[in-house]
C-alpha cells in the first residue's frame, strides 16, 4: 500500500503532475506526492487563459519553502481556466491537491495523449522508488 494518495481517476507523469478528463476538457495539478516533496506552497505563477502548450512544455511554476519547481503539461492543449484561488491561497495545493487545489483547465489538443501517461498503480510503484 502506498503512504500517497493517488486517485484511480487520474493519469500520472514522472514529473508529478496529474491530469483528469471532465467531458471536453482536462484538468490539472500536481500529485500528493509532489506536494509532500515541495512541503509548504508559498507561490503559485499559471500561464495566461487562451495560452497552448504542447505535451511536456512548461506552463508555470510553483515554488515552496524548499524549492521551486517547473510545471509541466501531461498533455497538450490551450488553457481555458486558471485555477485563482491558489493564487491567493497557495496552501491549497498542500491541503488538497486533487480538488480545490488544481492549477489549470485546458481544451485538449489529443486525448489520446494519456494513454502515454501513468496509472495510479503504476506511479505508486515509480514514487516508491523515489523515497
Amino acid at each position: 500500500m502506498t503512504k500517497y494518495n493517488t486517485p484511480a481517476d487520474l493519469k500520472y507523469t514522472q514529473s508529478d503532475e496529474w491530469v483528469r478528463l471532465e467531458n471536453d476538457e482536462a484538468v490539472i495539478g500536481v500529485s500528493d506526492y509532489a506536494q509532500h516533496a515541495l512541503s509548504d506552497v508559498v507561490y503559485v505563477e499559471l500561464p495566461a487563459v487562451g495560452a497552448t502548450f504542447a505535451a511536456g512544455a512548461t506552463f508555470g511554476s510553483v515554488e515552496s519553502v524548499k524549492a521551486a519547481s517547473d510545471l509541466r503539461m501531461p498533455i497538450g492543449g490551450t488553457v481555458t481556466a486558471i485555477n485563482e484561488a491558489i493564487e491567493g491561497s497557495p496552501e491549497l495545493v498542500n491541503n488538497h491537491p486533487y480538488d480545490t487545489g488544481w492549477f489549470i483547465r485546458i481544451k485538449p489538443t489529443d486525448v489520446s495523449e494519456t494513454s502515454k501517461l501513468m496509472s495510479n498503480e503504476a506511479y505508486d510503484t515509480y514514487c516508491s522508488t523515489r523515497d
